[in-house]
């Protein structure tokens, strides 16, 4: 799971992106995960549905 998550931030944000720091890649890294990959994205592994909305209804 690690990997594919790793191959799609790679392909989604990292390979496009141009930081001129290390501070800068963290924050945007974060913002991608925290604002899309987990609340809009939905993963083939959880049916289909976002992580948040998986972890909010089948708790």
């Amino acid at each position: 799971m690690m990997e594919s998550f790793y191959k799609t931030l790679k392909r989604e944000i990292i390979n496009e992106a141009l930081f001129e720091t290390r501070a800068e890649a963290t924050q945007e890294i974060f913002k991608y995960i925290e604002t899309y990959y987990n609340t809009k994205r939905m993963h083939s592994a959880l049916d289909y549905k976002s992580q948040k909305y998986f972890e909010k209804y089948n708790s």
